[in-house]
């Protein structure tokens, strides 16, 4: 390749993200009263050591009630900080920006862990321990067949939850990170108030394209108000919903356009969530086109994810301007040194990324390997017969 855009840093604001590559928000199920343990600082430390320019920490639920599942990360309480803080430590240490994804399931809440099954948490399908609870939507209106009805949410409780953001990113500071994204994708809250298939309010959260977005924007005020002038604040959007008769990209862009003006830093663009099925073109990259035109339209740098499972795909999203960072989920799971192979295959081969620990030792067998030429069998070696008895 001529270019290699996807090696150089990003800046926003006073952090600089050494690369262009970045680990998605997944979540693993795993946490136990909302705290993490060594199974999440081995499964995100792994991409810091593999190269990753920016590790995000799942969608980190901003209230016991705001969880997707039982077994989400949460920072509602200050008891899950410790955990979250040597996270970030050990992420700021091996050269990755630690970030974490603060989020509110809203009417997705109290859902099963995937391998669970489908669909809501019940007293007949909870594992012992866990307990099904009311969620909260904006109008009430069930996420799918079979779901129950959410409790929707008055005034006075959509204040208290922007304030569960706001306390939420007071923590995130105190345990070291340096980036908060607000979740306001995939059908969680936030995407649900965005949306006329989850928004039927007939108050000022509701009806226009205007007063749904009143609630997003009002916690994202309230975050970048707490949240240090030095450092980046993100929004993850859905460009689209999944069904075509949902959210559009023009309502995307007419809220990414207000998301610059009040101090939002990048929009993290993926699509769907609400609606049946997905109505949209998918193939490699499906979403990168909705990161492009958000970045051009509403003039704010966008990070591109979907499908992105290539380095040279990678690099090409960045070096043509399509979009300014490149998030990988499935495919850092399949490959957590997939930056660093990346970073090899873009410099025609170069270890000089790789950790100390282990760069060089790959490069001296490199150049053995050269030497001794293709394997070509089960025993290439040629050795003297053994002396007959």
């Amino acid at each position: 390749m001529t270019t290699r855009r996807l090696l150089e840093p990003l800046t926003l604001r006073g952090v600089t993200v050494p690369n262009r590559l970045a680990v998605a928000p997944m979540c693993q199920y795993n946490a136990t009263d909302g705290q993490v343990g060594d199974y999440h600082l081995v499964h995100l430390g792994r991409f810091a050591l593999g190269g990753f320019g920016l590790v995000m920490v799942e969608a980190t639920g901003v209230t016991a009630e705001g969880r997707i599942s039982p077994g989400d990360v949460g920072l509602w309480d200050d008891a899950q900080v410790p955990g979250l803080a040597r996270i970030a430590a050990f992420l700021r240490e091996h050269g990755s920006v630690p970030a974490i994804q603060l989020a509110h399931a809203g009417g997705k809440a109290s859902t099963l862990r995937p391998w669970d099954g489908d669909g809501p948490v019940t007293a007949g399908n909870a594992r012992p321990g866990d307990v099904p609870w009311t969620a909260v939507s904006p109008s009430g209106v069930p996420m799918g067949e079979g779901w129950p009805a959410p409790h929707p949410l008055t005034v006075a409780e959509i204040a208290d939850v922007r304030e569960a953001f706001v306390a939420a990113a007071r923590r995130s500071l105190t345990a070291g990170f340096e980036m908060v994204e607000v979740h306001a994708a995939h059908g969680y809250l936030l995407n649900q108030f965005l949306s006329p298939l989850t928004n039927r309010r007939d108050d000022e959260y509701g009806g226009s394209l205007v007063n749904r977005m009143r609630f997003p924007l009002e916690v994202v005020d309230a975050v970048r108000a707490v949240w240090p002038e030095e450092l980046p604040l993100v929004v993850r959007v859905s460009a689209v919903d999944a069904s075509r008769d949902g959210t559009t990209l023009e309502d995307t862009i007419a809220f990414a356009r207000e998301l610059r003006a009040r101090g939002v830093d990048a929009v993290d663009v993926s699509g769907g969530g609400i609606g049946t099925g997905w109505q949209h073109p998918i193939g490699y990259g499906y979403q990168v086109p909705y990161a492009a035109a958000i970045r051009e339209r509403a003039g704010i740098p966008t990070m591109a994810v979907g499908l992105l499972v290539d380095p040279h795909q990678a690099e090409a999203v960045v070096a043509t301007g399509q979009a300014d960072l490149v998030a990988f989920a499935r495919q850092a799971q399949d490959d957590p040194n997939l930056a660093l192979h990346v970073a090899r295959e873009l410099t025609g081969g170069s270890y000089a990324t790789w950790p100390v620990q282990s760069g060089p030792r790959l490069a001296s067998r490199d150049r053995l390997l050269h030497r001794l030429g293709p394997w070509t069998g089960p025993d290439p070696v040629r050795t003297e017969p053994a002396a007959q008895a």
